[in-house]
This record gives C-alpha cells, structure tokens and sequence, in this order.
C-alpha cells in the first residue's frame, strides 16, 4: 500500500503531473465533443443536400 501512495504522490510532483493530467482529459473530451457535434450537423446538411438535389433521370 505504501508503494501504491509513493506512486500518487509522484515524488512530490503530483499537483503538476495530476493536474496535467486533468487538463489533457478536458481538452480531449472537449475535442470529441465539438467533433460530434461538428459530425452531426454536416450529416444533416448533406442528407438536405441529398433530398434536395435532382435525381439525374431527367438528363
């Protein structure tokens, strides 16, 4: 147990290791996120698209 709270403790570095850690996580997730989103909203725009277009029978 005692190796295990050496480890968490990061030889006194674990502010900075932890809370880049931390910082890393937000920012991956808040990437994934506006991807998602970003995804979605260019699959409905290109389902318009789709719909809206002719359907090149009439050529």
């Amino acid at each position: 147990m005692d190796s295990l709270t050496t480890f968490f403790e990061m030889g006194g570095y674990a502010a900075f290791v932890w809370s880049g850690y931390g910082l890393t996580a937000v920012a991956m997730i808040g990437l994934l996120v506006g991807s998602l989103r970003t995804l979605r909203a260019r699959e409905k725009e290109f389902a318009a698209v789709r719909r809206n277009r002719p359907t090149g029978d009439a050529q």
